[in-house]
């Protein structure tokens, strides 16, 4: 039974799901627990649990892989960890014990037994934690279509609290929307090369404010675009690609193509979606910013858009004579 179909058995994904991850893999390569994962379909450690019992083999955990001595990362050369796609963890005497992509290859155990001089002990790894860890310890860089390697298994960056509060100051004395709007995208624009705000209204998208891109004019209906009506639709955050399907063309234009690591955000006033958020490097770039914070500014946002309407009604209140 092909990993896909075994997945459906177990009810870990629906049949939906399994076709979308295997359009995803078509244009963006990548193993299909891979894509899986980066749609947000599972979690990563789901799925290395899944493998364990998938090809019955142990699962190296992420505590495993923390700390790899030296001696152990030095046993085996760089050369050979990279073409195989294999990571020696634990050495005991003539036995190493080795996480690979491929554990159930015999043929390449049998030929790394042969060319290291060990006994290799295969564990089971997904794509995304072994090229992680490949990086880390044999500096081999993991292609950029890999997304949020950095976000998923590194602690994001630290933003100074002195910052934070300067900003929190800033959103409760603005006096207009676009004061807020401005806050939002020139704050993000300090750790993200492209930021945009488009407004949700009477069922149609409408570009706002942005920086690195130009969104002038830009304006679709919200059912239109799978990536913007998929935020609409769950009110929840997307990250992943901008994939280059039917509808997502208008956004594609003022995208200049499509970026393989881009952040989607809604901005709600109780419960009704009235922005969405859109944070990008490039193209061809990770966005390797602190997603928490740009998270905290979209939620700070939503607030500060509420209190403004709030204070409106008082103004507009009259006095009964």
């Amino acid at each position: 039974m092909k990993l896909g179909e075994a997945l459906i058995k177990e009810a870990l994904i629906t049949r939906q799901q399994l076709e979308q991850a295997l359009k995803r893999q078509v244009q963006f390569g990548g193993r299909i627990g891979t894509n899986l994962v980066e749609l947000r379909f599972l979690e990563e450690e789901e799925l290395s649990n899944f493998l364990s019992r998938y090809f019955k083999l142990p699962s190296v955990s992420p505590e495993m892989l923390n700390s790899i001595p030296e001696e152990v990362v030095n046993s085996i050369s760089a050369e050979i960890i990279d073409k195989y796609k294999i990571l020696p963890f634990r050495k005991e005497r003539h036995r190493l014990h080795t996480a690979m992509l491929n554990a159930k290859e015999i043929r390449d155990i049998d030929e790394l037994r042969f060319v290291t001089g060990y006994d290799i002990i295969p564990y089971v790894i997904t794509e995304l934690r072994l090229l992680y860890a490949l990086e880390k310890y044999y500096g081999i860089k993991r292609d950029v279509r890999y997304i949020s390697l950095k976000d998923r298994f590194d602690p994001e960056t630290k933003v100074e609290e002195t910052s934070v509060q300067k900003i929190k100051v800033a959103f409760t004395e603005v006096k207009e929307t676009e004061d807020i709007a401005g806050i939002l995208i020139n704050e993000s624009h300090k750790i993200a090369e492209r930021i945009a705000l488009f407004t949700v209204k009477g069922g149609r998208i409408v570009g706002w404010k942005a920086r690195g891109l130009e969104i002038d004019g830009f304006e679709m209906p919200e059912k239109d675009s799978p990536v913007f009506s998929e935020v609409l639709r769950k009110k929840s955050n997307y990250r992943g690609p901008v994939m280059n399907i039917k509808g997502n063309e208008s956004l594609i234009k003022i995208l200049n193509g499509t970026p393989q690591d881009a952040l989607i955000m809604p901005i709600a006033i109780r419960e009704k979606t009235v922005a969405l958020f859109y944070v990008d490097n490039g193209n061809a770039s990770v966005l390797n910013a602190n997603v928490g914070f740009l998270s905290m500014l979209a939620s700070m946002t939503a607030i500060a858009f509420e209190i403004l309407i709030l204070k409106k009604r008082i103004i507009d209140l009259s006095f009964p004579i």
